[in-house]
């Protein structure tokens, strides 16, 4: 996916889309993840995690090789929009299978290390996707991610995990009230809100709003570098040193998650988001932004995980796979919502209006987060809930 992201405006142009349809068009991997969450939570129910992944990574493999020989930019807007929904049933699938073969005493790390090195995947994408589009074209990145799609289908054909299983044999501390593989009774997702209201008016908000404040990260960097002045290859090298803060924090989030708790690190991640945005419009020159732009990769990379964490930590047990697309579609409306609040105050002639909202977004969240978390896990290792007076 870090190859293609980049490749799907560049051949949407070559396919005659003019600037603004090319970027309609990558956003339409992000609703697409919208329309598929919940969708994906039903297919993983009933066929379980692993399966769920295999027929997720199959089908993806299609819809690139598609979206490589498409000759007008709707089939192209077409696929990409089916590889967002996709992309909703293997992340949840695979969120779900850590979830459910990890320890609980680890399950922090487990799911911090998930989302970091997918991040590490999205960084070396590009680098790895370049020489190959440089000696063919821009479709060579989409090829690229069919033959990495194929081997990622082979990895979880061939591997096993220990603790694999029925809920009766999974990992100690696991999540249990599963059926085999991850199967479990299908339940609406107005149950699961209904169900678990007065949480999700709570948590649920703090989660959209961190989903929202995370993805305006990647959109006000650029803006905002290209509104001082600074060229597009200055641009990429800042938003890349942000970038390598951002996945060089992945393990030793989940380690203070598990041991301390899960405040300790969703309400500074949050604030020192929402303080970096508001200092954003206050930079003028390179190396101001280089700064605020590697605060905001330290403070995205000390809550890598969180939301996954957080979300099997509320998830209840015999709905759990289904729950967690509940909650993965409120994540990944707030993606989706963020970036737009930005462009709304850019069309309204103030990048730096749009800016600062989100800046108090992040705030807000660190704020739903400080008041709804405990301060200590009772996950936490026995010295650390001696010294909480736990125990």
């Amino acid at each position: 996916m870090g190859a293609v992201t980049p490749a799907i405006p560049l051949l949407g142009h070559r396919l005659g889309a003019g600037h603004a349809v090319s970027a309609v068009i990558v956003a339409l991997l992000g609703f697409g993840q919208i329309i598929g969450d919940v969708p994906a939570g039903k297919l993983a129910a009933r066929v379980g995690d692993r399966w769920a992944m295999l027929i997720g990574g199959t089908a993806g493999i299609g819809v690139l090789a598609v979206a490589a020989v498409a000759g007008h930019w709707l089939v192209l807007a077409g696929a990409v929009l089916v590889l967002g929904g996709i992309g909703a049933i293997f992340g949840l699938a695979r969120q779900a299978y850590v979830t459910r073969v990890a320890p609980v005493a680890v399950r922090a790390r487990a799911l911090s290390s998930l989302g970091g090195v997918a991040r590490i995947g999205m960084l070396i994408g590009p680098f790895a996707a370049a020489p190959l589009e440089h000696a063919f074209s821009v479709r060579a990145a989409f090829w690229l991610a069919v033959a990495t799609s194929a081997v990622t289908v082979a990895v979880v054909a061939l591997l096993s995990v220990p603790g694999e299983g029925p809920a009766e044999t999974a990992a100690p501390g696991a999540i249990g009230g599963q059926g085999e593989g991850g199967r479990e009774a299908p339940v609406s997702a107005w149950a699961i809100v209904k169900r678990n209201r007065r949480m999700l008016a709570t948590m649920g908000v703090g989660i959209i709003l961190v989903g929202a404040v995370r993805a305006t990260r990647n959109v006000v960097l650029p803006l905002w570098s290209a509104e001082i002045g600074l060229d597009d290859a200055t641009t990429s090298i800042v938003f890349g040193l942000s970038g390598l803060v951002d996945a060089a924090l992945f393990y030793p989030s989940g380690k203070v998650m598990d041991r301390h708790g899960r405040a300790w690190v969703a309400v500074p991640s949050m604030a020192v988001m929402g303080v970096c945005l508001a200092l954003l419009p206050l930079t003028g020159g390179l190396g101001s932004l280089a700064a605020v732009a590697m605060a905001l990769g330290f403070g995205n990379g000390i809550g890598s995980g969180i939301v996954m964490t957080l979300g099997a930590d509320l998830a209840p047990a015999g709905y759990t796979v289904q729950f967690l697309a509940v909650w993965r579609l409120l994540h990944d409306s707030g993606n989706a919502g963020g970036p737009l609040v930005v462009s709304a105050g850019a069309a309204l002639g103030s990048l730096a209006a749009g800016v600062w909202v989100m800046a108090g977004g992040g705030l807000v969240a660190a704020a739903l987060l400080f008041v709804c978390l405990p301060r200590w896990t009772v996950h936490a290792n026995h010295r650390t809930r001696r010294a909480a007076g736990l125990e």
